[in-house]
C-alpha cells in the first residue's frame, strides 16, 4: 500500500479532531511504521539528553525472552513482539554521540547494531564484557529500583550473571539506573505529542458513543453492558484497552452509605433507569501510547430537558478542584509538594476533594511523579517525591463530593479524569476535558478547554 508520510498523517488527524469525527485507524503495517520512526527520533535525540542529565553514560538492559524489562519492551521494534533469546541492549555516550549495540546474534531492528561475534567470544556475557572494556564507562547503569517496579525490570539471576563476569575495576561504578529509566518513560517527544490528542479523541468519541442512547434504553441495559459494549467497540476499531473498564451510578434513592461504597463492590448487572448519573473509567492503547478517561452522563428523565442543578453544581466543583490542581504544577516540584498544595488551597476554598493522579504514556498507571493516591492522600513515598519535569503527561484523576438539594443533600462524588501535558511551563489537556454533565439522550455538545 501507498506509505503516508508522518507530517501528512499528524495533518489527517488534526483535520478529524477538529471535525469531532472518528479519526481513521492506520493498517497494521502503517502502526508499524510510526512506531518505529517515533522510537528512532527517541533514541537519536532524546535519550542521550537523558543520559547526561541524569549523569549515566553506559545504560545496559538485559531481558529474556517473554521476561521482558518493561523499558525492553518500549525500546523494541514493532516487529519484535518480545526479546529473542537473551537480549542486551547497550547505549553509550561519549558525550558527542550515542552508540546503541545490541549483544544479540542479530541486530535489534535497524535501531541497534548487534555486535556479538560468536566466533572470538562464544559466551554472550565475554562479548558484553569486551564492550565495556573498550568503552570504559564511568557510570553504568542497571534498572533495578525500589520505588518503581517499571524501572525494576532486571531479575536477580541476570544481575548475578552480570556481575560475576565483570570486571572488578568496574563494580564501583555499577548504579541504578532508576532516575533514567523513569525519564526515558515519562518524557514525550515532540513526534508524540503531536499524535497524542487524536489518542485521547478516539477514547472521547468512543465514550459518546457507548454512553448514548444508541447503546443505553434505560431499564433495560445494565452497567456490564455498557462494559462490554466498550470492550468490544474497541476491539472492532482494531484498538487495544490497558484495563477493563468500569461503569458505576449513583442516583437520588442510594442510601449515604451506597455512595460511598468502593466500585470493587459495586454490582456488576445494575440496570440503569431514568435520573442515574453514569460513572465510566476507560482507556485504550494505540500507537504505544494510553489514555485513561473518567466521564459522567446523566439519564433524563421524561420530560427533563437538563441534569438538577445540584448535579451540575457538583460537576463544576470537580472542574475547579482539576483547576486548582494543575495550576500547581511546576517544574521540580514533587508529587508530594503539589498534592499538598492542591488540597490544601481546595479546602479552603470549602471544596471536599481527593486527589490521585499518575503519569501516563507507554504504561496506563506510569512513571513518574505520583500525586497522591486513593488512599494515601497525606503523600506517597518514594514515586511521591520525584520532581516534575517538562514535556510529561498526566492523568489528571480525582474527584469533589458534593451535598445535591435535589437528591436530599446526599453526597455526589464527581470523579474525574482527563489526560494532559505539561510542556513550556503550562498544563493542557489533550483533547479537552468535559466542562458540563453529559446528558442522555443527548442534547448538545460540552466538551471544552
Amino acid at each position: 500500500m501507498k506509505k503516508i508520510a508522518f507530517t501528512a498523517i499528524v495533518m489527517m488527524m488534526a483535520s478529524m479532531i477538529r471535525a469531532q469525527t472518528m479519526p481513521q485507524i492506520l493498517s497494521i503495517e502503517e502502526q508499524s511504521r510510526i512506531v518505529d520512526e517515533i522510537l528512532e527520533d527517541r533514541l537519536d535525540h532524546l535519550l542521550p539528553e537523558l543520559m547526561r542529565r541524569e549523569g549515566i553514560d553506559m545504560w545496559i538492559l538485559i531481558s529474556r525472552e517473554y521476561n521482558e524489562d518493561p523499558v525492553m519492551k518500549t525500546i523494541l521494534p514493532s516487529t519484535w513482539l518480545a526479546a529473542r533469546r537473551r537480549t542486551i541492549m547497550v547505549f553509550f555516550d561519549n558525550g558527542e554521540q550515542l552508540d546503541k549495540i545490541a549483544i544479540a546474534r542479530y541486530s535489534v531492528g535497524r535501531l541497534l547494531k548487534g555486535e556479538w561475534n560468536v566466533d572470538v567470544y562464544p559466551d554472550q556475557w565475554e562479548a558484553l564484557m569486551n564492550i565495556i572494556n573498550e568503552k570504559k564507562p564511568q557510570k553504568i547503569g542497571l534498572n533495578y529500583s525500589a520505588n518503581y517496579g517499571l524501572a525494576d525490570g532486571l531479575v536477580k539471576s541476570e544481575y548475578e550473571s552480570f556481575m560475576s563476569y565483570l570486571p572488578g575495576q568496574f563494580h564501583d561504578r555499577v548504579i541504578s539506573a532508576e532516575r533514567l529509566a523513569v525519564a526515558w518513560l515519562e518524557t514525550r517527544s515532540t513526534k508524540e505529542l503531536e499524535i497524542y490528542p487524536m489518542i485521547c479523541r478516539l477514547g472521547h468519541l468512543i465514550l459518546r458513543e457507548g454512553l448514548s442512547e444508541k447503546v443505553i434504553h434505560p431499564g433495560i441495559t445494565s452497567t456490564d453492558d455498557v462494559v462490554w459494549w466498550l470492550r468490544q467497540r474497541v476491539s472492532d476499531l482494531g484498538l487495544d484497552t490497558w484495563f477493563h473498564p468500569s461503569v458505576s451510578v449513583q442516583r437520588a434513592d442510594m442510601g449515604n452509605n451506597e455512595f460511598l461504597r468502593s466500585f470493587s463492590k459495586r454490582p456488576d448487572q445494575d440496570i440503569i433507569g431514568f435520573g442515574d448519573l453514569i460513572h465510566v473509567d476507560f482507556g485504550i492503547t494505540y500507537l504505544r501510547l494510553n489514555t485513561d478517561q473518567q466521564q459522567h452522563f446523566y439519564v433524563l428523565r421524561p420530560g427533563e430537558g437538563d441534569a438538577p442543578e445540584g448535579l451540575k453544581k457538583a460537576f463544576a466543583n470537580g472542574n475547579r478542584v482539576q483547576d486548582i490542581l494543575t495550576s500547581n504544577f511546576e517544574i521540580g516540584k514533587t508529587g508530594n509538594e503539589i498534592l499538598k498544595k492542591s488540597l490544601d488551597q481546595a479546602k479552603e476554598e470549602g471544596l471536599n476533594a481527593s486527589i490521585y493522579t499518575h503519569p501516563i504514556g507507554f504504561h496506563g498507571h506510569a512513571a513518574g511523579p505520583t500525586i497522591g493516591m486513593w488512599d494515601k492522600q497525606g503523600g506517597v513515598k518514594g514515586p511521591g517525591d520525584y520532581p516534575l519535569f517538562a514535556n510529561t503527561a498526566y492523568s489528571i484523576e480525582l474527584f469533589a463530593a458534593t451535598p445535591v438539594p435535589e437528591w436530599g443533600d446526599k453526597p455526589v462524588r464527581i470523579m474525574l479524569e482527563e489526560d494532559g501535558v505539561y510542556s513550556n511551563g503550562q498544563f493542557y489537556f489533550l483533547d479537552g476535558r468535559q466542562k458540563e454533565l453529559f446528558v442522555i439522550p443527548a442534547n448538545r455538545d460540552n466538551m471544552g478547554n
